[in-house]
Formats: C-alpha cells, sequence, structure tokens
C-alpha cells in the first residue's frame, strides 16, 4: 500500500523545518524504499523541492487570510497551508479544488475539526479573493525577495558583489529544477560510447553544457542500467568536475583530496590519472569514507585510499611537501547549490563567520604537504566572497612561498579558461552553465633556488 504523496510530502517538509535535515536525503530515502509509487515520484519532488524554494512567497500569499497572524498557527498547520498554496499558484495540472480538498482532508486526519475548518476557510477565501499582489509592495527590494523567493540579506550580499542583474539572474536560477548530470569514467569508455549505450538502454543524454566529460540526463532512470553496474560513469555536477580538471593531475602523481566525500573529485583525479599514481582522499566522518571507497570501487579505480581524517591535522598523517597535487573543496556555506538544496536560503546568516577561519586552517595544513612546484586547488560551493577571493588572498598574503598558478587554466573548456586567466579566480553562477554556482582557484608552491 503505497503512502499519500501529499501527506508524506508535509512530512518531510516537517522534518526538513524542525530538524534542519536535507532535502535531498529525505527524498532519496522516501523514493528508495518504495512507500510512494512511482507515478507520484516526480510529483513528490516538486511539492518538496517547490514550496521550499518558495516559502517566503507563500507566506505573502497566506498572511492576509490568517486573522490572528501566521505565527499564531501549529508549525504544521503552516507547512500544509505552504504545500497547497504551492500546489495552487505554481502548479497548473493540479485542479485548485483538489489541493484544497486534500488539504481538508490531512488535516482532518492530523488535527481536529477545528483545525480543518481552518484550513478549509483560508484556502477557500484565498480562492474567492484573489491573492496578493507582489507588485504592489513599496520597494524594488521587496518585490525582488518576494519574486525571487530569497531572503533579503542574501540578495543584498549578491548585489554588493555581483551587481543587481546578475544577482536577480542568480536568485531566478536557483528557482529551476536541476538537471542530473553524470561524469564519463574516461578510463573505461569515451562519452560517445556511453551515449549510445545509455540510448540502448532507454535513457536519453545530451552532452554537458562545458565539461567534456559531462553529459545531462534527459529521460530515464540511469542508476537501474547495465552501464552504471558497470562503473562507465557517476554523477557529479559540471561547476565539480571543473575544479577536479583545474587540479591537473598527471599518470604516476601523488594526489591528496582532503575534504573528499562522496567522492566525485577524488574518482575524476583518478581517472585523470588513468589510474596510475597514488590518490589519498580524506574526510571527517567514517561513514563518508565509505561513499568514496564504495564509488571508487563501482568505476574499477585500484589507485584510491580513503580513510577519515581532519584536514586541519594533515602534517600529523603526511611528510611536509609529499604530494605533487593537493585539492582542498573546502566546508563552506553551500549557497552555489541552493538550486538542489534549497532549505539552505533559509538558514541564518548568523554562523557564517566561521567558515573562513576553518578554511584557512585547512588551506595551511594542505599548503605544507604540497611538493615544491606542486599545485594546490582551493575550491568551494558556494558564491559568497568572503569564503572565496578573500580566503585565497588572505592565504597568500600569510604565505609568500605560493603564487596563483597560471598554467592551470589550460586544464579547463573554453570559456572558463578564458574567464580565469582574466581574473587569476574562477567563481561560476548557477545561471552561466545551467550548473552549481563555484569557485576554484589554482596556486603554485614555488621551487626554492
Amino acid at each position: 500500500m503505497y503512502k499519500n504523496v501529499r501527506e508524506e510530502a508535509l512530512q518531510l517538509l516537517i522534518r526538513i523545518e524542525k530538524e534542519g535535515a536535507y532535502s535531498h536525503i529525505l527524498l532519496q530515502h522516501a523514493l528508495q524504499d518504495n512507500s510512494i509509487s512511482g507515478k507520484d515520484a516526480p510529483l513528490l519532488t516538486e511539492l518538496v523541492n517547490g514550496t521550499i524554494k518558495r516559502k517566503n512567497t507563500l507566506d505573502f500569499y497566506i498572511a492576509p487570510f490568517v486573522k490572528k497572524g501566521t505565527d499564531s498557527l501549529s508549525f504544521w498547520v503552516l507547512e500544509l497551508l505552504r504545500l497547497t498554496v504551492y500546489q495552487i499558484v505554481f502548479l497548473d495540472r493540479i485542479p485548485e479544488r483538489a489541493a484544497v480538498h486534500e488539504a481538508v482532508q490531512i488535516a482532518k486526519k492530523k488535527g481536529h475539526k477545528g483545525i480543518s475548518g481552518l484550513v478549509n476557510g483560508v484556502l477557500r477565501s484565498m480562492l474567492r479573493d484573489g491573492f496578493p499582489d507582489i507588485g504592489s509592495e513599496n520597494t524594488s527590494t521587496a518585490r525582488d525577495v518576494l519574486e525571487t523567493s530569497h531572503p533579503e540579506w542574501l540578495l543584498t550580499e549578491w548585489t554588493t558583489a555581483y551587481g543587481r542583474e546578475r544577482a536577480l539572474d542568480m536568485a531566478h536560477a536557483n528557482l529551476e529544477s536541476p538537471v542530473l548530470t553524470i561524469r564519463v569514467n574516461r578510463v573505461k569508455i569515451n562519452r560517445e560510447e556511453l551515449k549510445q549505450q545509455l540510448s540502448e538502454e532507454g535513457c536519453r543524454v545530451e552532452d554537458g553544457n562545458i565539461s567534456p566529460d559531462a553529459l545531462l540526463v534527459q529521460e530515464g532512470n540511469v542508476f537501474q542500467t547495465e552501464a552504471f553496474k558497470e562503473g562507465l560513469f557517476t554523477v557529479q555536477d559540471e561547476s565539480s568536475m571543473l575544479a577536479a580538471a583545474l587540479l591537473g593531475p598527471e599518470p604516476g602523481m601523488s594526489v591528496l583530496d582532503t575534504c573528499a566525500a562522496p567522492g566525485g573529485k577524488t574518482t575524476y583525479a583518478a581517472e585523470q590519472m588513468n589510474d596510475g599514481g597514488r590518490v589519498r582522499a580524506h574526510d571527517l566522518h567514517e561513514k563518508k569514507i565509505r561513499l568514496i571507497t564504495e564509488q571508487a570501487e563501482r568505476l574499477g579505480l585500484s589507485s584510491i585510499q580513503a580513510f577519515a581524517l581532519d584536514a586541519r591535522n594533515l602534517q600529523q598523517q603526511y611528510d611536509q611537501e609529499s604530494f605533487d597535487r593537493v585539492l582542498v573543496d573546502a566546508p563552506c556555506s553551500g549557497l552555489g547549490v541552493i538550486r538542489k538544496k534549497p532549505e539552505l536560503k533559509w538558514r541564518p546568516q548568523e554562523g557564517l563567520e566561521r567558515f573562513p577561519g576553518i578554511q584557512l586552517a585547512i588551506l595551511e595544513e594542505a599548503a605544507a604537504v604540497t611538493a615544491p612546484g606542486g599545485r594546490l586547488v582551493y575550491s568551494t560551493c558556494t558564491v559568497r566572497t568572503e569564503e572565496n577571493e578573500q580566503v585565497v588572498e588572505a592565504f597568500l598574503e600569510k604565505n609568500p612561498g605560493f603564487v596563483i598558478d597560471e598554467q592551470a587554466a589550460r586544464n579547463l573548456p573554453e570559456p572558463a579558461e578564458k574567464d580565469l586567466k582574466e581574473n587569476s579566480m574562477l567563481t561560476i553562477l548557477p545561471q552561466d552553465y545551467q550548473s552549481d554556482g563555484f569557485f576554484m582557484a589554482a596556486l603554485r608552491k614555488i621551487e626554492s633556488s
């Protein structure tokens, strides 16, 4: 017996809001345990992600119809109203009255008669009287906040860094549904051959937007194919691929990935080396290390060894200057991946100030184990200058033995190569290649005379 898709969506939304759980992980578990019918799986994903993405806009629509204010509502009742209003406003294939009826039935089941009456009254009043007009807001900032469904502090920060037009483009891009991106395992197969095999197995894929090893999945479940079982590809966003490509590892080299889970960049480094050399990968938690190991095994990569280690303690594990290539894909605020993890934009701004200190500490350790003439790549999946350019600049100021590695840009495809050459560091915004927002910089350790 399958679960009711809207009831399940409500339960996941409650957990994400109250427990700080990640939407993509909860959705993955919900879909893997087969409690939702196959035909309802896309709807579950749409309801959960869409309701989170549009949270402040939904609250704007709901507020005038709750006499005592939304703060007076039980937590789950407000979440149910958001879920239902999302369907009415943003989904055109669900009849309005059907959405209202379903919400009332859930309210009856989960609460008491008074609550179901309130839910019914609020929703029917909205349908009768119409929704508030965002255009009536007094300031352009207030309108931007509601039209893009982003918090004001975040839009302000992005506008300061990138200008209003690019900030709004980024916010709108974050509202789009992400396309599943896979990376060809170049050790086993080339891109055209993989496209053909996946086509024969009922999947439609297209070339990526920038990476020569990327494919975008348009139709079909690639995880049920023989190609997946045979390790011919893995999931990785194109921006993440570029960070690993920038590293430029070559066969026979010694490579370190300091913050590696779930292993996309680690395995890509090994593939670029044709699995010939030494790749060491670390993350804080043993559970995450298993993800790296399992992925390496499925892809048939034997050059990788992974174990748990705090990247701020690299010198306790390794001799100084022992790696030709070192990657620091640092812990960060994650504000470049809002399209995939929409709840991140609603987390409080307070607390973000802790990241630069952690990032700089890891860079310092990584620098110590980088060999003379070796390359150290710093990357994040955020678009905050405080965690990106400012961290690299602070590091270079403290470490005159490192310089920007101008040779590394040639490892990137156009136009990323051109952008990096012009700016010394590369920031990818979500709208640039329809991929994650990302930052990367390549540094070289000067060889002593």
